[in-house]
C-alpha cells in the first residue's frame, strides 16, 4: 500500500509498506500468522512511528482470526489493518488473493481471501478491488484484510 499527499503544514509525504498475511501450512507444521512470506528486507514498522511521521492513524492492527484454512496443519491467519486519513491523500494498493482463495494442499482447506474496504467519512462502506489508485478525502478509512494461508492435510 502507498499513501501520499500534502501535510497540514504544506510539506509532501509518501508512505509505502508491504503488509504480511497468513502463511500456508506445511506437511509438518502449521502456517505462521501475520508474516511476510517469500520476501526479504521487509519491516513491520511500529504504529507509533507511523503516526508520528505521517498524517494518518492506524486504528486497527490485529490478526484476522480464523482466516487460515483448516487441516491436519492449519494455515496461518492474515492481518487486519485500518488507516484513517487525516488529510486528503492518494492511496494505491497492489494486492492478490482477493477473489481466489489461497488453496490448501493434500486435503487441507483453503484460506479466506483478502478484502480491501473503503469506509467513507459518512460511515458507508465500499468494497475495493485488488489493484486501485484513488484520491480519498480526509476522514476516510482504508481497511485491509489480508488472506489467511491454506491448510495442509485433511482435518482430523
Amino acid at each position: 500500500v502507498t499513501i501520499g499527499g500534502t501535510r497540514q503544514d504544506g510539506s509532501s509525504f509518501a508512505y509505502y509498506e508491504t503488509i504480511g498475511g497468513g502463511m500456508g501450512a506445511g506437511s509438518d507444521a502449521d502456517g505462521l500468522d501475520g508474516v511476510h512470506v517469500h520476501m526479504t528486507n521487509t519491516l513491520n514498522t511500529p504504529v507509533e512511528a507511523l503516526e508520528q511521521t505521517y498524517p494518518f492513524r492506524v486504528t486497527t492492527y490485529r490478526l484476522r482470526d480464523g482466516s487460515g484454512g483448516a487441516g491436519q496443519h492449519r494455515g496461518g491467519d492474515g492481518l487486519v489493518r485500518v488507516y484513517e486519513l487525516l488529510v486528503p491523500s492518494t492511496v494505491t494498493m497492489l494486492s492478490t488473493r482477493r477473489v481466489e482463495e489461497p488453496w490448501g494442499r493434500d486435503g487441507g482447506e483453503p484460506g479466506t481471501p483478502g478484502r480491501n474496504v473503503l469506509v467513507h467519512p459518512d460511515g458507508t462502506e465500499e468494497k475495493l478491488p485488488a489493484h486501485f489508485s484513488r484520491r480519498l478525502p480526509a476522514g476516510s478509512r482504508l481497511r485491509i484484510e489480508t488472506p489467511g494461508g491454506g491448510g495442509f492435510g485433511p482435518a482430523t
